[in-house]
């Protein structure tokens, strides 16, 4: 069968599928293609000739078994008797008015609702199914490595407003180094239709001085983000948008390096996941829990990384771009990044470039004003 007859199917076909889902039936008016003029005469003789057998007066048993058509037959039954003939099935009458390839035919199939066939995003991401495992352990944001990333900006003498930049010495850094990233998340309970669930993560990002021989290749900066939180599928339509995920909980995040390298700090969080087809948003907002006076080696890190953060993620064609944003609109300081994440080249890995400009792509960097690109390969694409 060729596209544009596959294109022109039986109405009979649309109403039984439409039947079968339990969805209403959309009629339209019957068009006149090229096939009404037969199939209207053809329906005028019927007529004709049932009024000229109802003239000719009450016809016998007899009469009705010697007719050919079942239909009319049966019509001839009920008429003897005496049952009133049935209201025409108005979809049936539709269905022979709208013959197949008729503009009728074409418009009623157009008027068939979309399927909502396209599975959810964040539903996938966080096996909000009943059928799903109640206990997973799945990849969280993006897991990737960038076996070359370049900065514009290396910071040599990182520096806090606890510990000042001259007692720090030059730390020779290369411009180009690779960085990679970690991040997995577990479900350790959920209840039986999974909308309600407990979970612990835990991210690790990593710049290694790969390329820098000179002062041996080291990692300048390790990132730790344990995190335990509760999460809610609400399932509930928002501004154009199915909300399908809420999390609260905790995260620590640190560098676990020593004074006056050292940077840390604590969070509580709240996150909205917002989807519409191919699109996902993640919207997540927190509050730093202070520490003294003493123990604070960053007291100012809300200045540059803000309150909070949103996420943007679009899948086309097994391509994905994502999104991401944070500003203090007190001091003016944030950072933006952009990643693109290719369709999977060798098993589950894609092709992965990012670009970073702002403050704090890294805890040691929280104050550190920088633009980065780097390129290489992805896992995921942080959902």
């Amino acid at each position: 069968m060729n596209k544009q007859n596959s294109a022109r199917r039986s109405p009979f076909l649309y109403r039984h599928r439409a039947e079968s889902a339990g969805r209403p039936i959309r009629h339209s008016s019957p068009g006149y293609g090229p096939g009404y003029g037969l199939v209207a005469a053809f329906a005028a003789v019927l007529s004709l000739a049932s009024l000229a057998a109802q003239a000719q007066g009450p016809a016998t048993l007899e009469q009705c078994h010697a007719i050919a058509d079942a239909g009319e037959r049966l019509a001839c039954y009920d008429r003897v008797s005496g049952r009133a003939d049935p209201a025409p099935d108005a979809g049936l009458a539709e269905a022979m008015t709208s013959t197949p390839g008729s503009p009728g035919a074409e418009q009623s199939a157009a008027s068939e609702p979309p399927r909502a066939d396209q599975p959810s995003i964040l539903d996938a991401a966080w096996g909000f199914s009943e059928d799903t495992n109640r206990y997973p352990i799945s990849m969280y944001h993006a897991n990737y490595i960038l076996p070359l990333r370049y900065t514009n900006r290396a910071n040599d003498q990182p520096f806090s407003p606890v510990f000042d930049a001259a007692n720090i010495p030059d730390q020779n850094l290369d411009a180009a180094e690779a960085k990679f990233q970690l991040s997995l998340k577990a479900r350790f309970w959920t209840t039986e239709d999974r909308r309600w669930g407990l979970w612990l993560a835990y991210t690790q990002q990593n710049q290694w001085q790969l390329y820098n021989s000179e002062i041996s290749r080291p990692f300048r900066e390790t990132n730790y983000m344990p995190e335990v939180f509760a999460s809610w599928r609400p399932d509930l339509q928002f501004a154009g948008f199915d909300w399908k995920l809420l999390n609260f909980g905790f995260n620590h995040q640190s560098n676990g390096r020593a004074d006056p390298l050292s940077r840390s700090w604590d969070r509580i969080f709240a996150e909205v996941g917002l989807e519409r087809g191919k699109l996902a948003l993640m919207l997540r907002a927190w509050t730093r829990l202070e520490e003294s006076a003493d123990e604070d080696d960053n007291p100012d890190i809300t200045d540059y990384y803000g309150h909070s953060e949103l996420n943007a993620l679009y899948r086309w064609g097994g391509n994905s771009l994502a999104l991401m944003g944070r500003v203090n609109f007190d001091t003016g300081k944030g950072a933006v990044q952009a990643g693109w994440f290719s369709a999977p080249l060798i098993g589950p890995l894609r092709g992965y470039v990012q670009v970073f400009s702002g403050y704090g792509e890294s805890m040691i960097d929280y104050n550190w004003n920088q633009t980065t690109i780097g390129i290489g390969l992805a896992l995921n694409d942080g959902l």
